[in-house]
């Protein structure tokens, strides 16, 4: 495609320039494989938005069984969004993949994270870059909402939005550990009009998520719709003009729902491995979920409403969420904590936490309010960014308390 005369990937500047450059690429990567004499190649696109190319990968008839991914700026071959050499093999001799898995898994070492529990201060983009890789088994998070209120009214513009949450999305794909878990909070947003002569836009922000999650090597396992009471959606003002009118055309549902996304870090593990071969068989069945679990993907939830944050969710929320994707032990990841929920809720269920906010209002409360969290010795806690909380010595002794089972 070009713009004023010059193709897309000229105006990037990338080094793969056109389709055959792409088709070159990808043949050289086949006969390295010794595939080269039974694939054919379909059609390659470039992909502007995230500086790729895409390549079709064929069998003689035709019929497409995977997909070369190249960065546009280096010709790399992007290995995790390829699909893998022997899972080409397999579908071209029309054999059983799950076999490979298995034989993959017989290789890999269950390791546990030795992360103490963290907090800090500061954009978390630049704090997940200094975590060790797979060093966290879980991540749980609500992130700002866009400018659907004056307190988090600091994008200019939606994409500059979405392209902040790729930057979080893909550092904790590095830190989060194979084939785990990270479960999102997300709701559309009403930005209200600015006047009488406008309108008020309703923007979709859990699909524009979802789509970057899957671009960013994860796999989509769920969608669960946190339902609140009837009241709880008024507040946003939408739905009052049809009570009082009923006029068609007018009707807007009042939204008392939000979603929680569920997506798994791409692996070859099955989840089973996960169980079978944890080291701690004694976290493992501590860890069972008792009887009274949610059923169904729709959880009725009321909200929390005696929180110092504005946008907080409630703890049984979080509690949830930990005790479903995550053992007794494991590392729980809050890129954006806010006042701790996530926090709060993981060290009650015996996990360790890793919290980051760059709002030193909300890492105060954080800082006033875990003198009161449970299974918490702050004198192993690190501070990054930020004073130390020392305990007091009624905390010191109530976790000696706990720590002795006495």
């Amino acid at each position: 495609m070009k713009r004023n005369g010059l193709l897309v990937s000229e105006e990037r500047n990338y080094l793969v320039l056109n389709v055959q450059q792409a088709k070159s690429i990808v043949k050289d990567w086949l006969a390295e494989i010794q595939l080269a004499n039974v694939m054919k190649l379909g059609l390659p696109e470039i992909d502007d938005r995230y500086h790729i190319w895409r390549v079709p990968l064929c069998a003689k008839n035709g019929d497409k069984i995977g997909e070369v991914v190249i960065d546009a700026y280096s010709t790399e071959i992007i290995a995790s969004k390829t699909t893998k050499p022997e899972i080409l093999t397999a579908r071209l001799l029309k054999q059983d993949e799950t076999k490979i898995v298995q034989i993959k898994q017989g290789k890999k070492e269950y390791s546990l994270s030795n992360l103490r529990n963290t907090v800090g201060l500061g954009d978390s983009a630049q704090l997940l870059e200094d975590m060790p890789a797979e060093s966290v088994d879980l991540i749980f998070t609500s992130p700002p909402y866009f400018n659907a209120r004056p307190e988090y009214s600091e994008y200019e513009a939606y994409d500059e939005y979405l392209f902040k949450m790729r930057q979080i999305i893909r550092r904790c794909h590095r830190v989060l550990a194979d084939g785990r878990f990270f479960v999102i909070n997300i709701a559309p947003v009403l930005i209200r009009r600015a006047s009488r002569n406008e309108s008020s836009r309703r923007i979709a922000v859990p699909f524009d998520i979802h789509q970057l999650f899957i671009e960013e090597g994860y796999d989509f396992i769920d969608d669960i719709i946190w339902l609140k009471p009837e009241g709880a959606g008024w507040a946003t003002g939408r739905g009052r003009r049809f009570a009082a009118d009923r006029n068609p055309l007018q009707y807007k549902a009042v939204p008392v729902t939000e979603y929680i996304l569920v997506y798994r870090k791409h692996s070859d593990l099955l989840i089973d491995w996960f169980i079978r071969n944890h080291p701690d068989r004694e976290a493992v069945d501590d860890s069972k979920i008792a009887d009274g679990y949610e059923r169904t993907n729709v959880w009725k939830i009321n909200p929390s409403t005696n929180s110092k944050h504005p946008a907080a969710f409630p703890k049984e929320l979080a509690e949830k969420v930990v005790q479903y994707y995550s053992f007794k032990g494991d590392i729980v990841l809050d890129p954006f904590a806010g006042s701790g929920t996530v926090g709060n809720a993981a060290s009650g269920l015996e996990r360790r936490f890793v919290l980051f906010e760059n709002n030193p209002e909300y890492l105060e409360i954080i800082r006033e309010e875990i003198l009161a969290w449970k299974n918490v010795n702050l004198k192993n806690v690190m501070w990054i960014n930020c004073d130390p909380v020392k305990p007091i010595h009624k905390q010191i002794e109530l976790f000696e308390v706990e720590k002795n089972g006495h």
